[in-house]
This record gives structure tokens, C-alpha cells and sequence, in this order.
């Protein structure tokens, strides 16, 4: 391939939102916020992957309030983490990149032990892969967590953000309002598709309407959720239309959830032995000894993995879609943008060498070494506890 013949390395944009390239670090959890505050290590990271040539790089999910977290290492956004913040984005923005954070509420897969609450969602159901017991939202708390995303919006932008990436995907709150398996509601907001997706409008006019017009919204939603029961792909593209007739100035299609199905979201083999290494709670390391082999399953991994899906949602909407998923190469970015993506989204080939995008410009590298490894997905089993391990190049 001839450089100059590269879509990847040409400008594009995002909403009002101009990138130098078409790559984007997606918003893959680093495990770098202790006590839910934005670390030195956080800093230096996205700070490398601006300077390593991305288009714009991603922080990774920030609860819009305290009762949103699944992780005490995980932060939620507040005033007073707006400095740290605005520190990290003012490095992106001088390494040449720009910078997006990912918003988000976890429903039912809140840790009470981090929060101090119980967990919210749609249905008040047990959730066994947690396991936590969470309680049916009414309509004072579906309001008070929506108003929560667009203060969270407010907060980005005092923090310095160009972008904000709303997760409606992965089985995260409105995720779990979109699926059927998880939102057994009887009353407006349950039920048929237009009434489960009720929920999600009213996230997404608060956020457009706190985005303004100089921040781009970006919605990461899925495309399956990856076991019997969950959204499939038409109602998926449905959503789509949804989310672009919301204001959305771009999409990111993915799919799995991550309590039940996270190697569908991943692929590759779930990491247990190293998960049971890392994790400190005897509960947990038992449950995931014994259960884990039972209740998760492997899912294959190939460079692309939701290629074919994705272009169901590329064909039905207007506004630019973003790729995401299993992207390891020059050659699949290539096809990727060729196909009519507007940009590449990638985490795990930005984990273990952040200067990726950098390498493949200067014609150093052609494939990831992340390819070496099938993947591992050990930096999943590392971020569990706290800090990514392949992001600090151990």
C-alpha cells in the first residue's frame, strides 16, 4: 500500500468535531482511577496514544454519578476530578489528537460495596452474574439519572473533552432498558421496542441539549447481545435510526454484555486463570474457579469479528459510523474505511504499543503485536483489580 493512497491517514469529521486521521482509541476500561479519581498513569496513557498519532483517543467509561460505578477503581464525574481532566485533555490536545470520555450508568451491575447503594434497574430482577440484587427503577430515578448525563456533559466540557460517547451498549443501563432479556417492564417504558428504547431518548435529548453545538455525541450501542433472549440485529438497526433522529453526531456499533456474554464484546478465550491470579476477594476468585467455565463462553476470535453486522447498521443510517471490533491491521483498516465506515475504533492494538498509528504512517509496523497473542486478553483480567498491566508496558 502507498501512503498517499491511505484513507486512513486523510482528515474527517465528527459532528463539529475535525480529526487529523480516521482512527479513534475506543474506550476500552483502563482501571486507572482509584478511589474513582483520574491517575498519573491514566495521564501518561492517553498522552502517549495522542503523541503516538491517533485521530482522537477515548477515556473509558465515567459513571455519571456514584451509583453508577461497577468498580471502585472507576471514576465518576464530578467537579472535583474536573482538573485532573482538563490536565489529560490538554496533553491530547497538544500531541496533535483529540479527546472524547465515554459517560455511562451500569444498572445492575453496580458494586454496592464500592457505591454504598443498591443497584438500579429497568426490572428488579437478581442478577446472577454479578450477583447483585438491584431494584426496579421509578420514574423520579429514570429522571434524576438522565438530567445525571447531561451534568455529566456539562462537566466534560469544563474538563476539556471534544466528544462525548454515550454507552447505550454492552448490557450497561440503557442497554438494559433496549433488551428484552433485561427490561421486563408493563408499563411505557417496557414492552415493545419503541417503550424499551423510551428510556434512551430521554438520556440522549439531555445530552444533546448540554452538548451544544460544539461538542460532538457519539452512541456506542449494540448490535447483538450476544445470548438467546437479547436484541438481535433488527431491532438493532432500529435503534440506530433511533439514535440518529436523537441528534447523534455519530455511532459506534458493538454488542455482547459484559456481565453475561463478555467474550462476545471481546472474543478470544475469557482469561480465568488469570483473573483467579489477580483478584483478591475469595468469593470471587472461587465463583470464577468453579462457575466461570460454566456460564461464560468462549467466543472465536478473527480480525474484524462484527464487520458483517456493522454494515447493516452503516447501510441504515446517515451519520458517520465508527467500526469497532478485532481491527489488528493496516490492511483490515483499509477495508474497513473502504466499505464506507467513516473511522476504526481499536483498543487492544493501542494497549500494548500506544504509538500504533504512529508506526503504520512511518511504515515500521503493518500488523499489531497484539496479533501475537490470538488474543490473551489479559488486560482484561488485569483491569479488574486496577491498573491495566499492558498499558504500563509490563
Amino acid at each position: 500500500m502507498k501512503k498517499e493512497k491511505l484513507k486512513l491517514f486523510t482528515p474527517g469529521s465528527i459532528g463539529p468535531v475535525r480529526l487529523r486521521n480516521r482512527s479513534i482509541r475506543s474506550a476500552a476500561f483502563e482501571g486507572m482511577c482509584p478511589d474513582g479519581i483520574p491517575s498519573e498513569s491514566l495521564f501518561n496513557y492517553h498522552r502517549s496514544v495522542a503523541e503516538g498519532g491517533i485521530g482522537m483517543t477515548t477515556v473509558a467509561y465515567v459513571a455519571v454519578s456514584n451509583d453508577g460505578r461497577s468498580f471502585a477503581h472507576q471514576a465518576w464525574m464530578r467537579p472535583e476530578i474536573v482538573p485532573n481532566f482538563k490536565r489529560l485533555t490538554d496533553a491530547v490536545h497538544r500531541g496533535g489528537a483529540k479527546a472524547s470520555v465515554q459517560i455511562g450508568h451500569c444498572g445492575n451491575m453496580a458494586d454496592s460495596s464500592a457505591t454504598g447503594e443498591r443497584p438500579l434497574a429497568p426490572t428488579g430482577r437478581v442478577n446472577i452474574y454479578g450477583p447483585t440484587f438491584p431494584r426496579a427503577m421509578n420514574e423520579d430515578d429514570m429522571l434524576r439519572v438522565a438530567a445525571d448525563f447531561g451534568r455529566t456533559v456539562e462537566l466534560a466540557r469544563k474538563s476539556g473533552f471534544d466528544a462525548v460517547e454515550v454507552h447505550a451498549g454492552h448490557g450497561y443501563l440503557i442497554s438494559q432498558f433496549l433488551s428484552p432479556y433485561t427490561n421486563r417492564r408493563k408499563d411505557r417504558w417496557g414492552g415493545s421496542l419503541e417503550n424499551r428504547a423510551r428510556f434512551m431518548r430521554l438520556v440522549l435529548a439531555g445530552v444533546r441539549k448540554a452538548a451544544k453545538k460544539d461538542m460532538a455525541v457519539i452512541v456506542k450501542m449494540n448490535l447483538r447481545d450476544g445470548f438467546r433472549g437479547g436484541m438481535e440485529l433488527d431491532e438493532a438497526v432500529e435503534v440506530a435510526g433511533m439514535i440518529e433522529e436523537c441528534g447523534a453526531d455519530a455511532i459506534v456499533p458493538s454488542g455482547g454484555f459484559v456481565s453475561r456474554a463478555p467474550m462476545y464484546v471481546m472474543r478470544g478465550e475469557w482469561p480465568r486463570r488469570e483473573l483467579v491470579r489477580h483478584i483478591t476477594s475469595p468469593f470471587m476468585k472461587f465463583g470464577i474457579s468453579v462457575f466461570s467455565r460454566f456460564m461464560i463462553q468462549n467466543e472465536p476470535f478473527r480480525e474484524g469479528y462484527f464487520l458483517p453486522d456493522a454494515l447493516s447498521v452503516r447501510k441504515a443510517v446517515k451519520i458517520p459510523v465508527i467500526y469497532v471490533g478485532g481491527v489488528l491491521s493496516l490492511q483490515k483498516i483499509e477495508e474497513i474505511l473502504g466499505m464506507g465506515f467513516d473511522f476504526v475504533a481499536m483498543a487492544r492494538a493501542l494497549i500494548i504499543e500506544p504509538d500504533f498509528i504512529s508506526r503504520l504512517k512511518n511504515g515500521r509496523s503493518l500488523v499489531s503485536r497484539c496479533a501475537e497473542c490470538a488474543p490473551c486478553n489479559r488486560c482484561i483480567a488485569t483491569m479488574y483489580t486496577g491498573e491495566a498491566e499492558c498499558m504500563l508496558g509490563r
